[in-house]
Order: structure tokens, then sequence, then C-alpha cells
């Protein structure tokens, strides 16, 4: 009797363990083909090896931390006029609101309502030279000839030969011809050639530009893409759209519309009349939009207006987090008309600014696995409190993955889930890609800029009496934390509301990827964040 007892638990064990090896086979057939996508060799042998991209692949399955999003803030009703691009905000005034919010539909008409056809950009951003070459225009040198006589380049350059500038035909001629057509006109009548008397037939690439085309930015060459060597130019951009939820980032989105306006097709922003804490607030952005501030891009921007509060989102911060991201998406894709499955969509917080290099260069490739990080410069209170490493934020896929994947949710993306989702692998099947992520950039190399707190005294104090009831400790319950001359300490030491001071890496305005460029060249408006206001008191005061 005992030795047929022990002989049944033999077989049961010996059934368990064909069934635990039969597993076993078949995830390794599964990621035998992931592996196929990833040279593990080379991950591993590489100088920084991206171990957390090579764990997913081999199952192991790492969750977002630490990326509380940015809560929305009140902005007092004031009398002051609105911001505008070049102007320096003062102090306390850089937030103006309605004098009465009680019915915001009035005053916006039927804007939250309109539908936007998305259409193809036309822009001739590739250029085929006579020699044969395909070329990305703004990373591509050309070598031009000397004009017989005169000693000078053509075009009226400085004299000598072997000089070279951008690969770029006017602006009229990029606007008129069609995506993916070639053209031969300005610098590319020159027949460049090779020593020996070869023509040569490759592009010759601008600093900061790789590959065979030179469209490939530095961030995308040193990132951990697996499919670098398989990158190809599209003969039709795809189109790139940007959600946001706004608060009273105002500055901001002015840097981010002027660094992206050239990559992004559509901007989907996001505001709402409450707050993140449930509280009424006026529709500050909406009276910008109506006049006037942000002309120079109204074209690319549908506005997604949120009239009401999540249930639960007062007793739990996260409902109306997550909410504001999901309503955003939905009801800001549900009025794109024209979209494609190889669109890409990305989402950012309003203080997480993408590099337009990044984006352009996913708009004009194939060959990239979705979905996508990037990698940002993390700054505290203004870009003069550098943070050391990077913030990796999942911000992007292609629209197919967002609405097969993510169910056309946008805080399902931001949560690193894919592989999760229900339809993760009816997408594999139907496109016959393999889902890896990867990051655009590195800790090395900035895709993008993270200013976490980056306001005025008051605008910080909004931000902290707003903030969602979830992410504790909440310092916004804390009368001493909302005082403005705590605020003004904070800003000038870098430090924390829990009393602790970091050690910032030194830092120059002049090094790479200091901030968006056009904060750079508007200093009068923007300085407040690109150089610390209260050290410079520090440093005027007498000593003792």
């Amino acid at each position: 009797m005992c030795f047929s007892s022990y002989m049944m638990k033999m077989r049961r064990h010996r059934v368990f363990l064909l069934c635990t090896v039969g597993l076993c086979v078949i995830s390794f057939l599964h990621y035998y083909k992931a592996l196929h996508y990833v040279s593990l060799l080379r991950e591993l042998s590489a100088p920084y090896p991206n171990i957390k991209s090579f764990i997913m692949v081999t199952g192991f399955f790492w969750r977002e931390q630490g990326m509380a999003a940015t809560p929305l803030s009140p902005a007092p009703p004031e009398e002051a006029p609105p911001l505008r691009p070049h102007q320096r905000p003062p102090d306390a005034k850089d937030f103006v609101g309605f004098s009465d919010v009680s019915d915001p539909l009035e005053t916006m008409g039927d804007l939250h309502t309109r539908t936007y056809q998305l259409k193809d950009d036309r822009t001739s951003y590739f250029v085929r030279t006579k020699a044969g070459a395909l070329c990305f225009r703004q990373g591509t040198e050309v070598t031009l000839k000397e004009e017989p006589g005169n000693g000078r380049a053509p075009g009226g350059g400085p004299p000598g030969p072997g000089q070279r500038r951008p690969l770029e035909a006017p602006q009229q001629q990029q606007q008129q011809q069609p995506a993916g057509s070639a053209s031969t006109a300005g610098p590319l009548r020159v027949k460049p050639r090779a020593r020996g008397g070869k023509r040569l037939v490759k592009c010759v690439c601008r600093p900061g530009w790789h590959g065979p085309y030179c469209g490939v930015p530095t961030m995308v060459y040193h990132s951990n893409m697996p499919t670098k060597e398989r990158l190809t130019p599209r003969e039709t951009p795809r189109r790139v759209i940007n959600a946001i939820n706004v608060n009273h980032e105002f500055d901001l989105l002015h840097a981010r519309f002027h660094e992206l306006r050239q990559a992004v097709d559509l901007f989907l922003i996001c505001e709402s009349n409450f707050t993140a804490y449930g509280e009424r607030r006026p529709l500050s952005f909406l009276q910008r939009l109506l006049n006037g501030t942000y002309d120079y891009v109204r074209h690319k921007i549908v506005y997604v207006f949120l009239d009401h509060f999540p249930e639960g989102g007062r007793q739990d911060g996260w409902i109306a987090d997550d909410y504001l991201r999901t309503y955003l998406t939905r009801d800001g894709m549900a009025r794109v008309g024209g979209v494609r499955p190889d669109d890409v969509f990305v989402i950012n917080d309003a203080d997480e600014i993408p590099a337009h290099e990044g984006l352009l260069f996913l708009k004009l490739f194939d060959g990239w696995t979705e979905p996508f990080a990037i990698h940002m410069r993390k700054s505290l209170y203004g870009f003069f409190w550098k943070q050391l490493g990077s913030l990796e934020v999942v911000s992007g896929c292609t629209v197919g993955m967002l609405r097969q994947v993510y169910d056309g949710d946008g805080i399902r993306l931001r949560r690193r889930e894919y592989y999760t989702m229900p339809g993760f692998r009816r997408y594999e099947n139907d496109t016959g890609h393999i889902l890896v992520q990867w990051s655009v950039g590195s800790p090395f190399h900035f895709a993008g800029w993270h200013c976490s707190w980056c306001f005025s005294p008051h605008g910080i104090h909004l931000k902290l009496v707003s903030a969602q009831n979830g992410d504790f400790p909440r310092w916004g319950d804390y009368e001493d934390k909302r005082d403005l001359g705590y605020i003004k300490d904070l800003i000038r030491t870098g430090g924390w509301f829990d009393g602790s001071l970091q050690e910032y890496p030194p830092t120059d305005p002049k090094e790479h990827m200091y901030a968006p460029k056009y904060m750079l060249e508007h200093y009068e408006h923007f300085g407040y964040l690109l150089d610390n206001p209260y050290a410079r008191s520090d440093a005027a005061a007498p000593a003792g």
C-alpha cells in the first residue's frame, strides 16, 4: 500500500516536471524571436550595457516608479495683462484667470467639440544628390566647388576649396515639394567626388547626425534601440500627435511649442476647471488661446475641456491623476480624423519637453520598435539646479499600438505594462512586429528636459495648495511650506520641502542641452528659470 502510494506521487511529480519544462521551452522559443531583434552579446559588451532592456526581453518586467505627474494647480484671478512670449513674468502676476468661470462653455463656444483633420506633412526633408545618395537635409553637409574666376564658393560664401555648408534648399522650394520627392536644387548641383576621382555616393554628416542618410541624431545613435541597422527613410512622414495636460505651466508651453512645432503635427491640450484636489479653477490656458497668445501655433492645437471631477478622486488622488490622461487621450483622439495606424502618439506632462530631433526621427524613419521612452535632463525650480542622471518616462508608441494594446488610454502607456494587456499578442501577430521597449537618449545623452516645480514662488505656492490627495506627504497641507519666503529660500539653495539639501553637479548655461533653445534665445523672458534669481541677490549682499 505504501509502495503504491509512493509510485502515484512520483507520477504526479513527473507530470508537473514535464509541464514546467514544456512551459520553459515555449517561453524560450518566444523570447528567442525577441532576442533576434536585440543582440544579446552586443548589449552585454557595450561600454554601458542596458541591463534593464535585457531583463525586460528575457522575461522580467519593470514597473515605473517615482514618476508622479504634476498636479493641476489653480490660477487666481488677477488684473494683470496676459503674458507675451518675450515679456519677463512679474513675480506675482504670471497667472491670469477669468473673473467669472461659472459657465466656461459660453466662453469657448464649440472649441471643445471641434474636430481636426490630420494632413500629410509636405516638407521635403530628404534630397537625392546627383551622385545618387539620399540625404537628410538638416543633418548633411555638401562640399562646394569654387566658381571659376572669383575664387568664391557658389552662393557668395567665403573663398576656399572644399568648403562645406548645410545641405538645405530654399524654404519656398521645401514647402512646394511633396514629401519623399527628390531635388537637385542649390548645393546639390555640385557632384562631390571621393579620392581618386570616384564619385562620392554617401552623405557627409554634420556634427550631431549619424547613419548612411545623416538622419539619426546623437540622442538616437547612443540609445538602446535594438534595430539601428534596419532604419530606412519613409516616403511619406508619419504624423506626430503630442498630448499634454496643462495647468499653469505657460512659459514651459511656449518653450514646448517652439521646440516641437516642426516635428509635431498636432498638440492635444487638455484643461480642466477643477484642480487635482477637486476644487474649481479658472481656465487660464483657454483665455490665452482665445486672446492670441498662442496664435503662432494655434492651427496645430486641439483644445480638450474636462468639465467634471472623477468620482472618488478627492479620497484617492491617484484616481484623479490617472483620469486626466485617460480623458485627454480618448476625447482628444476621438476628434482627430485621418489618423493612420503608423502615426506617432506621444503623451507628456507639461513639465516634460522632448527635444525636436528625437520626435523628428520617429516621424521620418521606419525600423524602430515600440513603445519608446525618453531620457530627459532633470532640473528643479529652474534649469540651474541640474539633478544627477536622467528621468526616463515611457512616452509614446504608434496610434495602432495605442488603440489595440492600450485601449486608447494614455495612462496605460506610461505604466510600462504593455506585455500584460489583452491585445498585446494579437497586435504582434497582426503587425508582425516584436514589441521591444527602448528609450530615446540615455543618461548621458539627453533627449529632452524635465523641469520640476519650475515656477515663480507664487506658481509653486499654487501647485502646493492644488496638489492631488494621494502623493504624500502633501506639502501644501503645511502652512510653513506655503510661505513665499520659505519657497524663495528653497529656490536659492535647491533644497526640498523635507529639509534635505542635495548635491548638484556644476552647470554652465553654455553646456549642451542646458535648456530648450527658445528659452536661451529669449533670456529677457525666461531668465528666472535659466539663472537662479535668489543666488544672485545673495552674491550682491555685503559679507557678514
